[in-house]
């Protein structure tokens, strides 16, 4: 597979999301299924693997790093830490403290000494990113961590943060049903020579194709509370399956292949990293590295999408809800 740079972290041109191996979407394949699926996106060229501390409260971390552990120096890893509580007032020490201990105990559950990427799973509205980026930058300095980055960032949050110490990718939702971030966020990234990965880049799993109005979720899976994929917003954004069931057809791809390739045309420093549960899938994905749009087809593409209305969407807030349904 072709490779791209986060800043200066040259990882595969898509990455593997893996939290669908541990939580999120109904039940999870076995542990050694799962390991299976992470040594195969290896062999189909990912050297790019995402995770984070509450993915699975820390299952998903173990589960990788057990998976990578004969590749590890191969393979560049990313994680994430959330601060959730109050921290308005707090010293930058006692942040540090806090953001050691959570860094330590990610490097113990992967079974590695350093990760290539560490991310804010969420900007902390009471936290001045700035503290956040200097404790950034001491772990670099120290070789725990090789960079860092921040998700689901505003333009000044990122600014500010890359002043003091610079970022190696934003990790954001980003696909052709969830595009706020393109009027600033992605070029910002651009000016400042930030990465930037999209999360949900198949707006999970609708972009497939495969999403039928009379699908039933149960349990914890997400897509019980994504309104995208609500009876009355799966028919309605059927003029966006049409599009891609159509270029699909003349490229001898699959929509899922398409939507990625759109965004890997955008822009050469955006890595998707699309999760999948399934073999075929997982192949499908890593797959889309190698159809190439030429201009004008990513133009009528471009075209075509202005003209169409999505409905539905994806919210921290509708996620959160799911812990609270039967």
């Amino acid at each position: 597979m072709k490779k791209r740079t986060l800043n200066r972290l040259e990882v595969s041109a898509i990455g593997y999301g893996c939290m669908g191996l541990s939580m999120g979407y109904g039940s999870a394949p076995a542990p050694q299924e799962a390991i299976q699926l992470i040594r195969r996106a290896f062999e189909l060229g990912c050297t790019f693997f995402d995770t984070a501390e509450i993915y699975a409260m820390g299952a998903n971390e173990r589960l990788v790093g057990e998976a990578l552990q004969p590749l590890r120096n191969q393979v560049a890893i990313a994680t994430k830490f959330l601060l959730q509580k109050d921290w308005e007032g707090h010293s930058r020490e006692r942040l540090m403290q806090a953001l050691r201990n959570r860094l330590e105990a990610s490097l113990k559950r992967l079974g590695t000494d350093h990760v290539e990427l560490y991310y804010q799973h969420r900007v902390n509205k009471d936290i001045p990113v700035e503290d956040i980026a200097y404790c950034m930058g001491e772990f670099i300095q120290e070789g725990k961590i090789l960079g860092w980055g921040q998700s689901q960032a505003t333009v000044e949050e990122i600014r500010r943060a890359h002043a003091i110490t610079p970022l190696t990718a934003i990790q954001s939702e980003y696909s052709m049903m969830e595009r706020k971030f393109e009027p600033d966020v992605i070029p910002v990234c651009e000016a400042l020579g930030i990465g930037f990965v999209p999360f949900s880049p198949l707006a999970n799993g609708f972009l497939s194709g495969q999403v039928k109005p009379e699908a039933e979720y149960t349990g914890m899976d997400a897509r019980r509370v994504i309104t995208r994929f609500d009876k009355d917003n799966i028919v309605a954004n059927q003029p966006l399956l049409d599009l891609l069931h159509q270029v699909a057809a003349d490229k001898q791809a699959t929509p899922a292949q398409i939507s990625l390739a759109w965004m890997l045309h955008k822009k050469p420093f955006i890595v998707p990293i699309p999760g999948s549960r399934k073999m075929h899938r997982m192949e499908e994905n890593f797959g889309a590295a190698a159809v190439v749009l030429t201009d004008a087809e990513y133009a009528d593409i471009e075209r075509a999408l202005a003209q169409i209305e999505i409905h539905g969407n994806r919210t921290d807030e509708d996620i959160a809800r799911l812990r609270t349904l039967q």
